[in-house]
């Protein structure tokens, strides 16, 4: 079963046309969520997001969304698909209607698909830098989908290098994110994570990291960084909405790993 336009479909019942907006321009953002025991990992900041990304493509979003139906239908998924322990839901969001770059309406149209998934592992990974392709700011930027092509450019370039991540610098040159992950550090105990303006996505775990951080009394700086301090770093890691993962290596460059204060923000967190 999958949600199409608030309707539970069988998977070979869903028909969409080839005039479909998101085939056929991208027109759209997606959300990839946790569910955890019958909970979403922050919610409240999924919808923040989707909020931010349908103003900036002008979709026009039901009420439902904000308003508890959504989520409660996707839980219902969830449970009817035996992922409600551990699940990863991915909402995808497109504008209706044909025509060509101008768009016919404003309305939208909407996927959610559910699969059972498992807890990210603990050990650190090895990052490489990716020189295929480079992020760049722009009002679609700090959300999911616009920019996809982009990622899994930089996926390829994972696979051909044998690297468990690349780190994705800015036209500038300065650190960006990962491929699906942002990207922090601790600098005199202060929280660093790269700026906006970089053209990295703006992550929910970015989102509930930086908010947690400042609850402690921790420093956050957002900051324009180039990926040689990462080496002077006393801990880097990436996160995202499935998890943290520490980062061991960074080409050939060991980094450092505070196994300890990850394992703080995992408590926080409740990640």
């Amino acid at each position: 079963m999958l949600l199409y336009n608030n309707h539970f479909l069988p998977l070979q019942d869903l028909k969409l046309s080839v005039t479909n907006r998101a085939f056929q321009y991208n027109d759209g953002f997606f959300e990839t969520m946790i569910v955890v025991n019958g909970k979403f990992r922050f919610w409240a900041d999924h919808q923040s997001r989707m909020n931010e990304a349908a103003a900036a493509l002008h979709l026009a979003i039901p009420a439902y969304f904000w308003e508890g139906e959504l989520e409660e239908k996707l839980l219902q998924l969830a449970k009817q698909r035996n992922a409600i322990k551990y699940g990863r839901i991915k909402l995808k969001v497109w504008r209706a209607g044909d025509g060509l770059y101008t768009p016919q309406t404003n309305e939208i149209e909407w996927l959610a698909t559910v699969d059972i998934a498992q807890p990210i592992p603990e050990a650190g990974v090895s990052v490489g830098i990716c020189l295929g392709v480079r992020t760049c700011f722009s009002p679609l930027s700090h959300f999911k989908g616009p920019q996809a092509p982009l990622y899994v450019l930089a996926g390829i370039e994972k696979q051909a290098t044998g690297f468990d991540d690349m780190l994705v610098l800015d036209t500038q040159g300065h650190v960006s994110e990962l491929i699906s992950s942002n990207i922090f550090w601790v600098t005199e105990g202060a929280l660093c994570t790269p700026a906006l303006e970089t053209g990295c996505v703006n992550g929910i775990m970015r989102r509930g990291l930086t908010r947690w951080c400042l609850q402690q009394g921790i420093a956050v700086r957002e900051v324009l960084a180039k990926p040689e301090e990462l080496n002077q770093a006393d801990c880097v890691f990436g996160a995202n909405v499935t998890g943290i993962r520490g980062i061991e290596r960074l080409v050939d460059q060991q980094l450092q790993i505070n196994n300890a204060w990850l394992q703080g923000i995992k408590a926080g967190l409740q990640v």
